[in-house]
């Protein structure tokens, strides 16, 4: 029985290892794609709900992301 939870114990470790290699992942791409965004301009247009009127609002970061 104490062998069973060793085990168990021992597939739990793994697979948080691997849960945190995937979150490693992501977090990379994720700030790739906001590094890459920040780098270009980008421009956004919003529809005034009561004129009706578009509104459009250029953003542009010079900043690098730090974590």
């Amino acid at each position: 029985m104490a062998d069973d939870r060793g085990k168990d114990i021992d597939r739990l470790i793994k697979r948080v290892d691997l849960m945190d290699q995937r979150l490693d992942n992501i977090d990379t791409m994720v700030t790739a794609v906001a590094e890459r965004i920040m780098s270009q301009p980008l421009a956004l247009t919003v529809t005034c709900p009561h004129c009706r009127k578009n509104i459009e609002i250029s953003i542009i970061g010079t900043g690098k992301l730090t974590k």
